[in-house]
């Protein structure tokens, strides 16, 4: 019984780990390229 609730505990560590990392992959992604897209865009606008 011990070693089921260990491993059901292990199980949700995981998937809990995976959805944190996946977040944090897309927030990175995100920031990577939404920043240099604003200042092109902002470069643009002084331009115009």
């Amino acid at each position: 019984m011990i070693k089921f609730i260990d491993d059901l505990a292990g199980a949700i560590y995981d998937f809990i780990k995976f959805i944190f990392t996946s977040i944090c992959y897309l927030l990175a992604g995100m920031v990577i390229v939404g920043v240099p897209l604003y200042l092109l865009s902002f470069v643009f606008e002084k331009l115009n």
